[in-house]
Order: C-alpha cells, then structure tokens, then sequence
C-alpha cells in the first residue's frame, strides 16, 4: 500500500517566463499559416484591380513582422535565462547531461511516449521519484533542441528576406543563402524545419495534458498561474 503523499503550491514559472511562452507559440502559429501559404500560394481569380486584392503581399508583411517578434522573444527568454530568471528559467535546466537526468530521460520516453507498462508493485514508486519541479529532462533537451531550430529558422528566414529588406538587420544574414548553396537549399531547410518544431510542439502538449492527467499537479494551469502542486518530500532534496 503506498502512503500518501502531501503536495504544496510552488510558483515555479515567472510571468516574463509566461509571456513568453505564449506570445512564442502564437508567433510559430502565424509564422507557420503564413509560410506555409507563402510557400504555395492559392491560386484565386479575381476581376479587381490587383491594387485593390494586395493580400499576398499583406501575408508576407505579417510573416516578415511576426519574424521580428519570434526574435525579439528569443532574445529576450535568452537573457531572462543568463541574467535575471530564477532556478527553473535558468540555462542550465536545459543541457540535461547529468546521469540523473538521462534517467529521467529514459523513464519519460519508455513510459510516457512510448507507453510500456510499468510492473505493478514498483509502478507508485518508479512515477513518484521520476516528478520534476520544473522541467522534466526530456522536456528540456527538447527546448533545447527547439532553439537549435529556431536559429536554423531565423538564419534562412532573414536570408532569404534579405536582398529585400532595407533595414540592416537582415541584411546581416545575406550570407545564409549563398552558404546553403542558393534560394532552393535555404527555403527547403526553412520548410522542413518548421515541420520538425511542429513534431516537437506535438509532442510537448502530448506530454502536459498527459503528465496533467496523470499526475493531477497543474502542469497546464501552472502555464497561465506560474504554480504547480509539488510533492513536499521532493521540495526538501
């Protein structure tokens, strides 16, 4: 029989740390709608003016100004991670190279992704001793991952803007293109690294509505609040 567990409120995300998630998400969402339909453009038959049905040309202006904002939030949840966040924003949370954390790796992924059952008598103890305060270690090799992506995004996007762009900020990447050898290589690079940010962005609400399921300890909630209910023996290690 296992003893119960007492649980305590723990305000883990800051609210910087929240913006940022969310205002993050909602450029991926606009940035991936509209580079997807910049990449094959509907075909739509119009008798106007072409002056008068300039929505290509708005598409691309809202994909082009969400991409400053992608950056600006990355430069921003960078220096919140070296300079200012607190343990659980903190940079190293997410190089998860210590031996505990490559367990908790393996745990999550045989587990939680792949599903394999636990034994019944150590199943209590093997999830109990696996909750992380804050990210669990396959979820931070996953960002980690993700920001690798997102510079590969953000040097083939601004590469690929640069030879129209006026502002020098661009202009900074117009080496990406011919480096990756031409316009085809940077946006086939561009596209398929959006569907690998997806594949991961699937597989981390996956895993929060699972662990929030399972574990019942706000782990969706705690992204709007910034508190999870923690095991209070695990708060004490």
């Amino acid at each position: 029989m296992v003893k119960k567990q007492e649980f305590v409120k723990v305000y883990v995300w800051e609210l910087p740390v929240r913006i940022f998630h969310w205002v993050n998400a909602l450029s991926i969402l606009v940035l991936s709608v509209t580079g997807y339909i910049i990449a094959k453009p509907p075909a739509i038959m119009s008798s106007s003016e072409a002056w008068d049905s300039y929505w290509f040309g708005t598409l691309r202006a809202v994909h082009f100004a969400t991409a400053y904002i992608f950056l600006t939030v990355m430069v921003l949840r960078l220096y919140w991670a070296f300079f200012a966040g607190n343990q659980f924003a903190n940079w190293k949370e997410f190089i998860p190279f210590r031996k505990k954390a490559i367990r908790n790796m393996g745990y999550v992924l045989k587990h939680d992704i792949l599903l394999i059952p636990h034994k019944s008598e150590e199943y209590s103890k093997q999830r109990l001793s696996h909750i992380s305060i804050g990210h669990n270690s396959m979820a931070a090799a996953a960002y980690f991952v993700l920001f690798i992506l997102a510079l590969i995004m953000v040097f083939t996007g601004f590469g690929l803007y640069a030879d129209n762009a006026t502002w020098w900020l661009p202009k900074m990447f117009k080496w990406v293109v011919p480096a990756l050898g031409g316009d085809f290589a940077a946006r086939s690079i561009h596209h398929i690294t959006m569907w690998l940010i997806w594949f991961i962005i699937a597989i981390h609400i996956y895993l929060v509505l699972f662990h929030d399921w399972l574990e019942a300890r706000g782990e969706t909630s705690s992204m709007f609040s910034g508190f999870k209910f923690m095991l209070k023996d695990r708060l004490k290690k």
